[in-house]
């Protein structure tokens, strides 16, 4: 007897700059796995804006592979790694479990039980779906093994920016949260975070985490920091070529240049803390209704391809959109 599948609607880069939205059908699951209703998922503006742009150097498309990914880079390709949803099928004493899951948009899929993380209960699905930006963030400030009295910068107030700041705030520490975009001045507020345009920010750091996706920004951070300071490099230029000011006083002062990248555990703390429990200190940070403040946008599903379009031309800067699954 063949087994029972589900419908589903799916979004697929089907070329660079080109997507849709395609019908699945989704296996029962498995003895050790669980199908998941998704009720929400995030786009990543700017690694999934890469993606859909075709911007992965064939030297990663390995290492930027999603965990669920469908497909090669450059397409047709399914990605994306923020699903919130709910067990619909699986173990009896996980069904009706809210959970959160790296799948890319998927209106239902089946993943390792393992692999369905719950969602606390005082965090509603918009939120979670922050939960692979966190994690980012979180990484990021363990990476950069901030000391107390330093004086720190976070450059670039998109998602991963904003939260970096937040975390560092949230933990004790003071930083100012650096973005050309004046307007952002508002939602850093909301963080609790102090925030300045470049100009006005004179330094020195000891710390400087970058996350503007700029190479200006990038420059802006070195040439901020005092004697033997540290950027921490988050941001991720697909196949873009940087030139960077390592002559002048680049060795003088003992400049570090520190890449942070959220595949990897970060060093500080790798051996005592793996992936699955990482993801469950993300969304226990994901407790704070001021973060509501950057999950303000929702697309449909079936606008997603359009949305991203949008996207990757210029005309939407949004922090993380929210798809919906109403209809689906």
């Amino acid at each position: 007897m063949a087994a029972v599948t589900t419908p589903a609607r799916a979004f697929w880069i089907v070329a660079p700059g080109r997507g849709e939205v395609r019908d699945e059908q989704v296996p029962a699951p498995g003895e050790r796995e669980v199908r998941v209703r998704t009720l929400t998922s995030g786009v990543s503006a700017g690694t999934e804006r890469l993606v859909f742009t075709g911007g992965v150097p064939p030297s990663q498309y390995d290492l930027m592979r999603a965990p669920f990914q469908a497909g090669d880079f450059p397409g047709p390709v399914k990605y994306g790694y923020a699903a919130v949803g709910t067990v619909e099928a699986g173990p009896a004493e996980r069904l009706g479990e809210r959970v959160f899951c790296l799948h890319p948009h998927q209106s239902a899929f089946v993943v390792p039980a393992a692999a369905a993380v719950p969602v606390p209960p005082t965090v509603p699905d918009q939120r979670a779906a922050l939960a692979a930006n966190m994690e980012t963030a979180l990484n990021a400030v363990w990476d950069a093994a901030p000391v107390p009295g330093e004086r720190i910068a976070v450059v670039g107030a998109g998602v991963v920016g904003l939260l970096t700041a937040h975390l560092l705030t949230r933990f004790g520490f003071a930083p100012v949260l650096v973005d050309v975009d004046a307007g952002r001045a508002t939602t850093a507020a909301a963080l609790g975070v102090a925030f300045a345009e470049p100009d006005a920010v004179a330094g020195p750091f000891e710390l400087v985490v970058h996350a503007s996706g700029s190479p200006a920004g990038l420059v802006w951070a070195l040439e901020r920091l005092g004697f033997e300071g540290r950027v921490v490099e988050l941001s991720w230029y697909g196949d873009r070529e940087v030139t960077l000011p390592l002559g002048a006083a680049f060795h003088s002062r003992r400049l570090k240049l520190l890449s942070s990248q959220v595949g990897a555990i970060a060093a500080p703390v790798r051996g005592r803390i793996d992936h699955r429990g990482r993801l469950v200190r993300a969304l226990a940070l994901l407790d704070d209704d001021r973060l509501d403040v950057l999950v303000r946008e929702t697309v449909a599903l079936e606008r997603l391809p359009g949305f991203l379009s949008a996207l990757a031309g210029g005309g939407h800067r949004v922090l993380c959109a929210r798809v919906t699954y109403d209809d689906t």
